[in-house]
Parts: C-alpha cells; structure tokens; sequence
C-alpha cells in the first residue's frame, strides 16, 4: 500500500475524528443493539431483506475491530458517509426526541449512534 501524502493522512485524521465522535456507542453496546427486535425492526428494507441501517451497523463493527493502521481507503469512505447519516439524521428528530423507543433513535443506534448519551 502506497504511503498516503500529507493531505490525505490529514483528511484521514479527520476522518476518524468525526466517526468516532458520531459512533458513540461501544462495539458490546451496539452489538447488543442490532441484536435487539427494535433493532430489526426499523429502517428501509428490500423485499424483506434485512435493513440498509442494520447492515451498516455490522459493517461499522468491522471497522471498530480494525486497528487504524489496517484501514483501507473504502473503510474512510465508508466512515465519511455514516457521520454524514449521523448529523442528517440528528436533525431528523422532531418530537421522536422525546421517545426513547422511537423508530427514529432506533434508527441512529443501527448507525451506531445514540442520541440519548451524553
């Protein structure tokens, strides 16, 4: 793998910043939920297939498990795009804040994200 340039480990310091302070879950607790029937319950599904946000929050596992080193270029874009979902989403909410069960949250916590942590 070729060396990345100053600009692109800056962009990757970045990066891995804003997921990690958009994923404030911890791998056992976002484990935990996407074991959960909330958790499959919610989100967009195709033809009963499990959910895009479920799959994603597999996929964010896979990351979590990875030492940064062995992050590849796919594993940043695919970073870039959940805190993207993450701060849409935020501000989604509307009046499902307020409910701690909401489809809304549940969605989030798929993306690894909880809205009800401080």
């Amino acid at each position: 793998m070729a060396k990345a340039s100053s600009e692109e480990a800056e962009d990757r310091a970045k990066t891995w910043e804003a997921f990690n302070e958009a994923v404030n879950m911890t791998p056992a607790a976002l484990r935990k939920h996407l074991d959960s029937e909330a958790s499959q319950a919610v989100g967009q599904k195709t033809d009963g297939a499990e959910s895009t946000g479920h799959r994603e929050g597999r996929r964010i596992l896979e990351i979590k498990d990875r030492k940064r080193a062995d992050l590849t270029d796919d594993d940043y874009a695919h970073m870039r795009k959940v805190v993207s979902y993450v701060h849409r989403h935020l501000a989604q909410g509307g009046k499902s804040r307020q409910d701690p069960d909401s489809a809304w949250r549940m969605s989030l916590m798929n993306w690894g994200h909880d809205p009800n942590k401080s």
